[in-house]
């Protein structure tokens, strides 16, 4: 961490009162405006902030062919959401454009996105999972579960529930409907082990995530990559920013001074920034 990421995280916070009330505090805290940078960068910022799992599917909920291309090119995407992003897949509920498929980055005559082949095995994909006797059998079994198969994975579990392992290896992917999670159980202790593994719900994330200086520069940079949900965040910080910090510049001198080492959620520095300063 550095404090461009402290920095990452009060811009965020800032952009949720009015931009006069914000310009008075960037001079209080001595600050400069935050800048836009490449989509390369942006997203080298949330692997860095150890950005949750979940963080991806936000990014291609935006339908953008720019952004679909930074996911597709990650190493931890599976091959059929790869062809899925390639085929026009519609995340975010449009039809986006298609990814062009000619690399604009690739020198080389013909040097194309390559669909990759996604193995079936023998049984089919709902077979496959239903024979899942080792984690390590539900995870290429449920590498083969594209887009359209989804409902028929739900249906089949609702007949006759999935194996644990292949329950636990369709939960952990990224584009896994959140009803069939919840089929799949609603435990704590099951929602727990899915927060670790990276996949989180928005609103957890923003309430219940920590360290906040993780949180909200994660935030900043999803105001670039993933503007929709980071748009859904500052709707839920937004009227606990202003309730208990506004404009009152002492109380945004605390929260940076805090914000390094605080060890709590977002909600709860904003809190304390405020209290502190009314003392």
């Amino acid at each position: 961490m550095n404090r461009g990421d402290d920095q990452a995280g009060v811009h965020f916070l800032l952009s949720l009162i009015e931009p006069e009330d914000a310009a008075a505090v960037r001079r209080r805290l001595g600050s400069g405006v935050s800048r836009n940078q490449s989509g390369e960068m942006a997203l080298w910022q949330l692997e860095r902030l150890n950005a949750p799992r979940s963080a991806w599917l936000w990014m291609m909920e935006q339908n953008d062919p720019a952004v679909n291309q930074l996911v597709f090119h990650r190493h931890d995407i599976p091959d059929v959401l790869k062809r899925d992003i390639l085929r026009g897949q519609p995340f975010g509920g449009t039809k986006p454009r298609l990814l062009r498929r000619r690399l604009p980055h690739c020198g080389q005559r013909g040097c194309l996105h390559e669909e990759p082949v996604i193995p079936v095995g023998r049984r089919g994909v709902i077979g496959e999972l239903r024979e899942a006797s080792t984690m390590g059998a539900g995870r290429v079994a449920a590498r083969a579960v594209d887009w359209s198969l989804w409902a028929q994975v739900a249906e089949a579990d609702r007949e006759q529930p999935l194996p644990g392992y292949a329950r636990w290896a369709l939960a952990v992917r990224i584009d896994c409907p959140p009803e069939l999670r919840a089929q799949f159980g609603q435990h704590p202790k099951f929602v727990h082990r899915l927060r670790q593994a990276g996949i989180v719900e928005l609103r957890d994330y923003v309430e219940r995530g920590r360290p906040p200086r993780q949180v909200l520069g994660v935030l900043h940079c999803g105001t670039q990559l993933f503007p929709q949900r980071a748009a859904e965040a500052a709707a839920l910080l937004a009227p606990l920013v202003r309730a208990e910090i506004g404009t009152n510049l002492d109380a945004w001198a605390v929260l940076a001074q805090l914000l390094p080492t605080f060890a709590g959620t977002a909600p709860e520095l904003i809190s304390t920034s405020g209290a502190v300063a009314s003392r």
